[in-house]
């Protein structure tokens, strides 16, 4: 992992989570049945998360290298938007999306796994990789979870920047009211 700035530094700024798909909501398996239709596996423990960072509110986005409808399915599931699929070199991407939102690179986390996240990754205030990212990628990452992709590391994620900032225990109060 990247030294530099310390985790509560980086997490501070943070206003937009921005996640690849493959390996970071995903466990990565791209499942095809016969009839080539393409199946993905969600965590429910990373819809909550971005529930949560909603209700913070903060803003996601989606910066994929693949194109999957289950994708965008999920993402109007979560509210979610914008979703960027089919962006293999996501340098440029990014640079557009931030624009677009008014953002500066330092208020964004930015989850990868693989190879092809490494631009964006290094370009972020936060880079956060799940436990079983690539190598050159736990390497470039600020935050590295303590679970594999697919698995919550959404979840993991957020409640780290949140404890940062101040604001986590405010949101999981709403749960602790008695029936």
């Amino acid at each position: 992992m990247q030294p530099s700035l310390d985790l509560a530094a980086r997490c501070g700024p943070v206003e937009l989570l921005l996640v690849d798909v493959d390996g970071v909501l995903t466990d990565g398996v791209i499942a095809v049945d016969d009839h080539g239709v393409e199946t993905k596996h969600f965590h429910v423990r990373d819809g909550s998360a971005f529930d949560l960072w909603r209700k913070a509110g903060k803003r996601a986005a989606i910066l994929s290298g693949r194109w999957a409808p289950a994708v965008n399915r999920r993402a109007a599931e979560l509210g979610i938007a914008p979703v960027i699929q089919g962006a293999s070199q996501k340098g440029e991407p990014f640079r557009k999306l931030i624009a677009e939102l008014g953002l500066d690179a330092a208020q964004v986390c930015y989850v990868g796994d693989d190879l092809p996240d490494l631009p964006v990754l290094r370009a972020v205030g936060l880079a956060a990789c799940p436990a079983d990212a690539a190598a050159e990628v736990r390497e470039a990452a600020h935050f590295v979870t303590q679970v594999h992709g697919g698995r919550g590391a959404i979840r993991e994620i957020v409640e780290v920047i949140l404890k940062h900032q101040g604001v986590w225990d405010g949101l999981v109060a709403r749960y602790q009211v008695p029936a």
